[in-house]
């Protein structure tokens, strides 16, 4: 059976999740690199750890020390649209 989970992105395009919201996911991994589940939008959660883990490029910038800022963000924020959201 295939999952149905829409992702973060789908949402955002959708106007389920706004954009700060999606910052706010963003802002969570980045202040603690093991935030776990944070919520999206009314209803849904995203893992952001896993997200950024199993988003390849996410992964090598966050490992990167001399990854700035920006591009953190902007590989954290990709990780976080292209993750499955959950419903609670």
């Amino acid at each position: 059976m295939a999952d149905s989970s829409p992702t973060v992105g789908e949402l955002f395009k959708a106007k389920a999740v706004t954009d700060d919201e999606v910052n706010a996911a963003v802002e969570a991994y980045l202040t603690d690199f093991e935030a776990g589940i944070v919520p999206i939008a009314d209803g849904y959660v995203v893992d952001v750890d896993a997200a950024v883990v199993k988003h390849l490029w996410a992964s090598h910038v966050i490992a990167n020390d001399e990854s700035g800022p920006g591009l953190k963000r902007a590989a954290v924020r990709t990780a976080i649209l292209l993750a499955k959201a959950q419903k609670v």
